[in-house]
């Protein structure tokens, strides 16, 4: 029998020919129908008994429905996917402009939580959708699905990258914003990290106990100047400005160049620091800079002062150096909010009630000093009335 051989079936315009099996079959039938369309005769293949579980009947009802215009011809099928890929893209999608932003970023840990987030949380319900497209019961459903396995923090950063997203997308002019404003979660996350005197005096022991210098300079220099860890692994020799006194920082926080004094304490820690080739400050043991985080290392020296676990090396030292500030009376909030780069001044409202209580001291010092000089004074009225 000649290979590709039309064979007739009991349906008219149904045909087949037998060609090599699956796994496990020697040979198969593929069906074809033939039909007119517009006045013009097409022959089309509509499936593999196998493969497709197609049969001579289900060919015969393809056949019925696409002379009847309820389906459409493979040819017209396939104009429309090629028109609709055309059309896809001219459209910039969220996935798209995820993809974009995605190329113009770095790979850091933060954007490697944002990756994971957008992939987890973003992709399926908004990923095919233009921004105009999404209307805001769409992302108050999520906000509101979310929240229930979710902690509020978490929820807020993923729909604010939602919006950072969408944000890139209109500052590059490649598509319309939303038509709302996304409503985040309040999160109500003020935890301020302190240590008792007693407790700071131990792990400035621990600290000058370790042999580990690299990370007990970095806990010395976010106890003295207040700086972030990310901005500490950035540091270079040349942002620091001896002679005038000033540490440049990198790509920081609030993303706009920001200045810090280098006080004495913080300039006697980076002189007693060896530079190497790399050009940074801090570096691992081979000599390169961080790329991976170093809690093991600062918890090892918070531990051995006995801080409790809860208390983040860096960051709480920060947070340290802040309240000691705050605290002392000296500092208004203002140059409070410039020396932690702080982008708006709600952050740094955290610590108003310790310059609160300084304030409360000052004025109740004051009361003592005129109400012991009113007794005196009493005293003295007293005497001379005597006399």
């Amino acid at each position: 029998m000649p290979a590709f051989e039309r064979h007739k079936t009991d349906y008219p315009g149904v045909t087949y020919i037998e060609a090599d099996g699956p796994k496990g079959k020697k040979v198969e039938r593929v069906y074809y129908i033939r039909y007119r369309r517009n006045g013009v005769m097409v022959e089309e293949k509509v499936g593999r008994q196998y493969q497709n579980a197609m049969t001579e009947a289900k060919a015969s009802q393809i056949r019925a429905d696409r002379i009847r215009g309820k389906e459409k011809s493979n040819r017209e099928r396939r104009e429309t996917e090629r028109a609709a890929r055309e059309e896809e893209k001219g459209r910039w999608t969220v996935n798209k402009l995820w993809e974009e932003y995605e190329r113009q970023k770095e790979e850091t840990k933060s954007f490697r939580i944002d990756k994971n987030w957008f992939e987890k949380y973003l992709k399926e319900p908004f990923g095919s959708k233009e921004p105009q497209d999404i209307i805001q019961l769409d992302v108050d459903r999520l906000r509101i699905k979310l929240l229930k396995t979710l902690s509020p923090q978490s929820v807020k950063h993923i729909l604010a990258l939602l919006r950072r997203i969408v944000n890139f997308g209109v500052q590059k002019q490649l598509c319309h914003n939303l038509s709302f404003k996304i409503q985040l979660p309040e999160v109500h996350n003020n935890k301020t990290e302190d240590l008792t005197p007693e407790q700071l005096q131990n792990l400035l022991k621990a600290i000058g106990e370790s042999e580990d210098s690299m990370a007990a300079n970095m806990m010395r220099i976010a106890l003295f100047t207040g700086m972030r860890r990310g901005e500490m692994f950035k540091l270079r020799w040349d942002d620091i400005d001896f002679h005038k006194g000033f540490i440049s920082l990198r790509d920081p926080k609030g993303k706009e160049p920001q200045k810090l004094p280098l006080n004495d304490s913080a300039k006697s820690v980076f002189e007693s620091i060896p530079k190497n080739k790399s050009g940074f400050v801090f570096t691992m043991n081979n000599g390169k800079p961080f790329t991976t985080d170093l809690r093991r290392r600062l918890n090892r020296i918070r531990d051995a002062a006995e801080i409790p676990k809860e208390f983040r090396a860096l960051h709480g030292l920060r947070h340290v150096y802040a309240s000691m500030l705050a605290s002392s009376g000296q500092v208004d909030m203002y140059t409070l909010q410039k020396l932690l780069t702080h982008k708006s001044p709600l952050m740094t409202q955290r610590y108003a009630h310790l310059r609160d209580e300084s304030l409360r001291r000052a004025s109740n010092l004051a009361g003592d000093i005129i109400n012991g000089a009113m007794k005196e004074n009493s005293q003295l009225v007293k005497i001379q009335d005597q006399k």
